[in-house]
């Protein structure tokens, strides 16, 4: 009886949880370039000439209070690299470059990257803001899925990327998106049965689909490698909405 009613809360839990994934975590970008960022005026017209070249930077965040480790630095490169080559395939955007985003931080201010734009020669700048927000809590896992069951925990990991196109002279954005996504990391508290566990799902669009961590140490990077991943295929996609929302606008103010 206790299981079940623990299973019943937890599944309330795991409800309330989802109703509030859009806003976790939260918004990073106007943190870095202010709230013109997210907000564009309807004067800022996208350029006539296509595709537009810009260079590309990558920001791994955990700056904000309660947010989660950023993915290893390697995993964060080869997703800048994937970046470029979806944005450069899917949208007339261009990625010539990617940039340094060593010296950058949350100050609110458009100033340092269109200091880094033109020192790069860009005339557009391509800004990806990588967040994400964790929590873990016990479980019951099963071993064999189906068969037994013993004490273990989960951990959630909410990603979110965020993308804002800037024109670097005149220091505003013409453009941004956001793809969100949600992962789960469920692990047994003893050792010993790694041929079902550690496991990585994807929730709540695949929940059949799993990720085996190498180890149980690398387990929480895997997860939030996993978890940024899918958060940047739907980052494509948000960005297509909002190129044809823009150029809907420009042709018909009044639709804007």
């Amino acid at each position: 009886m206790r299981i079940r009613v623990s299973t019943v809360c937890l599944t309330l839990g795991l409800l309330s949880l989802a109703a509030c994934a859009s806003a976790v975590p939260p918004s990073r970008m106007a943190d870095y370039l202010g709230p013109q960022a997210i907000t564009e005026p309807p004067v800022s017209l996208l350029p006539a000439e296509r595709p537009i070249h810009a260079g590309l930077v990558v920001i791994a965040d955990a700056s904000a209070p309660e947010a989660a480790p950023s993915p290893p630095d390697e995993a964060v490169n080869r997703l800048a690299q994937t970046l470029k080559e979806q944005i450069s395939q899917h949208l007339p955007i261009a990625i010539d470059k990617i940039l340094p985003a060593d010296d950058l931080k949350p100050t609110g201010d458009i100033a340092s990257f269109r200091e880094l734009g033109k020192r790069y020669g860009v005339d557009y700048l391509a800004v990806a803001v990588l967040s994400s927000t964790e929590q873990e809590y016990p479980i019951y896992v099963f071993l064999g899925w189906t068969t037994h069951m013993q004490p273990g925990f989960r951990r959630d990991n909410w990603s979110l990327i965020e993308v804002a196109l800037i024109d670097v002279n005149a220091g505003r954005s013409l453009l941004h998106a956001e793809g969100r996504a949600w992962a789960t990391l469920d692990s047994p508290s003893a050792p010993g049965i790694n041929q079902w566990y550690p496991v990585v799902y994807l929730r709540p669009q695949d929940p059949e689909r799993r990720f085996w961590p190498p180890t149980f140490e690398s387990a929480p990077n895997t997860l939030r490698v996993v978890s940024m991943n899918q958060a940047a295929k739907r980052l494509i996609s948000s960005l297509q909405d909002a190129w044809l929302h823009k150029r809907r606008t420009e042709m018909n103010p009044a639709q804007g």
